[in-house]
């Protein structure tokens, strides 16, 4: 099981907590990258034991004076976003890609986790502190949050590829390279027939 190193777990905290915040989605890995990260992958059957909790991962973050995570990507993937002093969207303009739905009130989106946080847990995450946990569910530098909308967020859950892709389906090898990227990045484990969802996605991309 992959342990991350003292000096490792800082890094990573710092760069997601000061780390300038990107103006767009990071970019996932190419097609070709992602299908090496893809064979490198763990394949291992899930656990959930001990048994997740979402309080495990803290959320969110401070990451800039007033503004939290929730707050730093809505201002990120949205269009002419203003705030108030307290860096609460005001007006603006938001388009989930996961379902192309457009709104004008940031209360109606979500911020999605690409690999859901229950996901990480049984997948090798439950072996993390809680500060690499911290880590993972605030993390701004990997295409791991997005704003979408709550009906498109409650629709996936805590589901894998195997069972939830964006239903805009030019955005699904984005998703799929994305979820890749994340998994790749943490050391987490697929289980095998996760393996085969994405290899057939990343395939056809």
């Amino acid at each position: 099981m992959f342990v991350f190193p003292a000096l490792v777990i800082c890094s990573v905290l710092s760069r997601v907590l000061a780390a300038p915040v990107p103006r767009a989605l990071p970019t996932p890995v190419s097609v070709a990258t992602a299908k090496t990260y893809l064979s490198q992958l763990t394949v291992a059957a899930d656990s959930n034991s001990p048994a997740y909790s979402r309080d495990l991962f803290k959320t969110w973050d401070i990451i800039s004076g007033t503004c939290d995570t929730r707050e730093t990507v809505l201002k990120r993937d949205g269009t002419n976003v203003v705030t108030d002093s307290a860096c609460k969207a005001t007006s603006g303009t938001w388009v989930s890609p996961y379902d192309g739905v457009s709104t004008t009130a940031a209360s109606d989106f979500d911020i999605d986790h690409i690999v859901p946080l229950k996901e990480a847990w049984v997948s090798g995450a439950r072996n993390w502190t809680p500060a690499q946990r911290e880590a993972f569910a605030n993390d701004l530098t990997r295409p791991q949050l997005v704003a979408v909308t709550e009906h498109a967020n409650r629709s996936k859950g805590d589901s894998d590829p195997t069972e939830y892709v964006p239903p805009l389906q030019s955005f699904v090898c984005t998703y799929i390279r994305a979820w890749i990227t994340v998994k790749h990045f943490y050391d987490l484990t697929i289980d095998s027939t996760e393996k085969t969802t994405l290899t057939n996605y990343i395939n056809a991309c």
